[in-house]
């Protein structure tokens, strides 16, 4: 199974990001119910690790906490923009809801996370988009933002990859205290 430990949007958060999801030429847009927040992403594992992580995930203990999106960017940095996407308001709450996650996932025997945790929702995948027309999007909603939502909880997802990209299927929900 390839697996990914990430937050699911409230609807009306999805909306307001459909709402920006247009005007790029070579992008291919996240279709909404796929839109969430990515703690970390673990990979291809087999039935007995799958077991293990999922019953670890569930001695994480967190207290629900307030998010709210807020600007847009890309990556690579500096380079090429292959990746358009939202990001957050600074939020310690979620980064040790992250950090538990991580430590439940290596004490599980997977291998820690190399790659400083960067929280974002992924908008689109690009494709020869020019960068003025990246530049133009840039300038049109880098003062996005989102209602403030309550987060109570977090979710281990599947992921099946088909020519038409990803489809992510939630395999255990986790509510927070």
């Amino acid at each position: 199974m390839r697996l990914f430990v990430a937050i699911d949007l409230p609807e009306a958060v999805k909306e307001r990001l459909s709402m920006i999801s247009c005007g790029l030429p070579g992008a291919r847009w996240v279709k909404s119910e796929q839109l969430h927040l990515t703690l970390r992403f673990i990979g291809e594992v087999d039935g007995d690790r799958f077991l293990d992580i999922r019953e670890g995930l569930a001695e994480v203990s967190c207290a629900s906490f307030p998010m709210q999106l807020q600007g847009v960017g890309f990556f690579p940095p500096r380079k090429k923009p292959r990746v358009v996407w939202v990001g957050l308001d600074k939020n310690e709450q979620l980064i040790r809801l992250r950090n538990r996650i991580e430590s439940v996932l290596v004490q599980a025997g997977l291998e820690p996370e190399k790659r400083k945790f960067a929280p974002h929702i992924t908008l689109a995948r690009l494709n020869n988009t020019p960068a003025s027309k990246v530049g133009r999007f840039f300038e049109q909603h880098s003062l996005f933002f989102s209602p403030l939502f309550q987060v109570n909880e977090f979710s281990l997802y599947s992921s099946v990859l088909n020519a038409k990209g990803a489809k992510h299927f939630v395999e255990q929900e986790y509510l927070l205290n």
